[in-house]
Parts: C-alpha cells; structure tokens; sequence
C-alpha cells in the first residue's frame, strides 16, 4: 500500500463518524425545508383533495411548508417513478391509490419500478366504497335485475370507465366475472366523463367510488344498485351493499396512501407516520373527507406494506381473468 492510499484510507476512516453524524443529525433535524407530496394524477380528483387536506394538517403540525405537486401521466406511472427516483430523505412524498397496486398486474414486465420494493409505505389515509351506477332508463332497478337482463343479452349492455386498465375499468370487470355475465367496455378520458355519459343515456352503467357518485343518486340522475362495504353507507342508506343484493363475492373500495422513496431513513419513517396519523385524527380533515363520501383511516409502515401487496394479488388475478391488456 502506498503512502497515498494509506492516507486516503485514514482520511476515509476519519471522516466515516462525521458522515454519520450528519446524517442522525439531518434526520434529527427532519423537517428544515419544504415537502413535496407527489400527486400523480392531474387536478381535480379526490387523490388530488384528500393530497391537500392531508399538506394542509401537516403544515400546521411540523411548521414547515407541505405543497402538492401534481405530476400526471401513463396511467399515475410518470409521478410515482418521479417519487421512486427523489433522494430518501422524507421531502418528497407520494399520494398513493388503488392504481399502485393495479399497476403490476397491467404493466407486467414493462412497469419501470415495483410498488414493493421502490417504495416505503407509511400509511392508509382515506377509503371509500365503490358504487355501481345505472342510467334510470335502462329498465332494471335492482342488481338482480341487471344481472338478469345482461343474461338475456350478453355483450350488449355498456359501461364506461376511465379508461382501458382503469380502477373503474377493473372494478366492472371484477364484478362481470363473479356475476357471471359480459357486457361492452367504452373506455373515456376519466371516470368524470364516463359518469356524464351514463346520466345522458350514451352509455348504460358504470361503477366509480362513492365519491364520485353520491350526488347523482341523490339528485336522481343514476340510479345506485349496490354499494362496496359491511354496511351500507351513510350517505346513501337507501342503496343496498352488493352483499345485499346478492353478489356477496364483490368487495371492491377504493384507497389512498402516502409513500416515500425506499430507504427513507427509519426515524424520518416513523416520524411521518406519527403525523399523518395525527392529522386523519382532527376533526376537520375527517369531515372533509366524509363530504366526498371517503373516510379517513390509517395504518402502520407494515400493515400498509401487507395491504398493498395483497391488492396486488387481486387486481393480478382480475386482469388475468379478464384479460385486459394496454398499449
């Protein structure tokens, strides 16, 4: 060994205790600049709002500025890599949905990064059931009803979606398969558009979150057949659960999360996990969340991590039976 490289080798050695000092005390330090929650969708969206609520209560509660980024794109893809790729240090965050976990499934080979693996899950923060929604002149008023005539006309009955691969896409063609029946996919730009067209009689159905349908049954416009969930809601109390009304095997809700980059240094972890908790906990942000027909809930780093893959496995299966492929 030279005299050069044993100096460098000191010097390495030296310097190794101060790295490491400075990184517990960047950690200790968490947060001293702006953070970023990633949303990957475009504005709008209850992704987008439950993002903001959530910025709003942590901003008041680290006293450090939380903005939201909105980064859409191939299907919720372009803003998570974008988060996958930011340095682990707990200033950039993602908002994550139930299209994580449909991504795998879809993508297969080609998906640039795996939910698992590239990412560490912090918690749950909202849910909210699916409804199936049906354009009053269609003629059934019950899901039994529908299923009976879809029998007598298979392929013939349509429903929207966001389009091809979608949750809305995926979530019809879940409860096609335990129904036992088909019916024609017509795929929009968005799940607002495709509910626009079920209301003016284009398109026959559609299933969306309950936060996207609560006020057109309410107004009378569509008609609600079943609703996701152990009971029914609140909102809409009048709508059976698909339980009730005899699809006892479909249980499709809708979730969202926060995530950060994997190797987010543990403390910086937990750190959020205790606010995030904290701030689904006041009373205001529960409220929002309860006016779009969503409820606040959270979970640990772990039960998140279980959750995610296990919807993983699902929306594999139900792309596999249907399937669905994109471009």
């Amino acid at each position: 060994m030279t005299a050069i490289n044993r100096r460098a080798l000191l010097l390495g050695a030296a310097l190794s205790p101060l790295i490491v000092s400075g990184r517990a005390a960047g950690q200790a330090n968490w947060p001293n600049q702006v953070i970023r929650i990633v949303v990957p969708f475009a504005p709008g969206s209850f992704t987008d709002v439950s993002a903001r609520l959530v910025a709003q209560e942590l901003t008041e509660q680290l006293g450090q500025s939380v903005i939201v980024e909105n980064r859409g794109g191939a299907g919720g893809n372009a803003g998570t890599l974008a988060v996958v790729r930011a340095a682990p240090d707990g200033y950039t965050l993602l908002l994550t949905d139930t299209s994580l976990s449909i991504a795998p499934g879809l993508y297969a080979a080609n998906l640039p990064y795996d939910p698992i693996k590239d990412l560490a899950q912090i918690s749950r923060i909202a849910d909210s059931p699916s409804i199936l929604l049906l354009r009053p002149g269609l003629g059934p008023k019950t899901l039994a009803e529908l299923v009976a005539l879809a029998k007598q006309k298979p392929g013939e009955i349509t429903f929207g979606s966001g389009g091809q691969g979608s949750s809305a896409h995926l979530a019809m063609e879940f409860l096609l398969n335990v129904a036992g029946i088909k019916a024609l996919h017509v795929p929009f730009r968005g799940v607002a558009a495709a509910i626009a067209d079920v209301i003016a009689g284009r398109v026959d159905m559609a299933i969306a979150s309950l936060a996207s349908g609560v006020a057109h049954v309410k107004a009378g416009t569509l008609l609600g057949l079943g609703v996701s969930g152990n009971k029914r809601s609140e909102l809409l109390p009048e709508v059976p659960t698909f339980a009730e009304a005899g699809q006892p095997r479909y249980n499709m809700s809708y979730w969202w999360g926060i995530a950060a980059p994997a190797g987010t240094p543990r403390p910086v972890v937990e750190r959020l996990h205790r606010e995030i908790v904290k701030a689904c906990g006041q009373p205001r942000l529960r409220e929002a969340f309860l006016k779009s027909a969503a409820i606040a809930v959270t979970s640990t780093p772990e039960e998140m991590t279980k959750f995610v893959t296990e919807e993983i496995g699902v929306w594999r299966n139900v792309i596999k039976s249907a399937n669905v492929t994109v471009q």
